[in-house]
């Protein structure tokens, strides 16, 4: 299992269901990114969406490439990349999903779903 405020990259259907379980029982929010190697956007939202992870460790961060996990996409009615997906106990929140590199409404939405990042400052 990887370090919590860390992407975990999905290669199977059976890893995303874990991961998805292990989310459930830990009534974690999972945010899914859908992506393509071959995809320009990919690439730029690629490093925001780690170091939201890296910010916001009571959520788990997945990767999914469609083309590795195509039944996972599928599963998500997927159709542009990047898309984000936010899943709650097994199911995904409605009227979420972010399709595309947009960085200030990712950012917004998981501040919105997981609660802002605690304060580290010792004032």
């Amino acid at each position: 299992m990887a370090e919590e405020g860390q992407v975990i990259g999905i290669h199977n259907v059976k890893e995303f269901d874990e991961q998805v379980r292990i989310g459930k029982e830990a009534r974690k929010l999972i945010v899914v990114d859908f992506t393509a190697s071959w995809c320009p956007p990919c690439r730029f939202i690629a490093p925001i969406f780690a170091e939201l992870a890296k910010k916001n460790p009571h959520a788990i961060f997945l990767k999914v490439d469609v083309d590795e996990v195509q039944a996972i996409a599928a599963r998500f009615n997927v159709d542009a990349m990047p898309t984000f997906a936010f899943v709650r106990d097994e199911v995904e929140v409605s009227s979420h999903r972010i399709v595309g590199a947009d960085k200030n409404g990712l950012m917004d939405k998981v501040i919105e779903l997981c609660g802002p990042v605690p304060s580290t400052s010792t004032a």
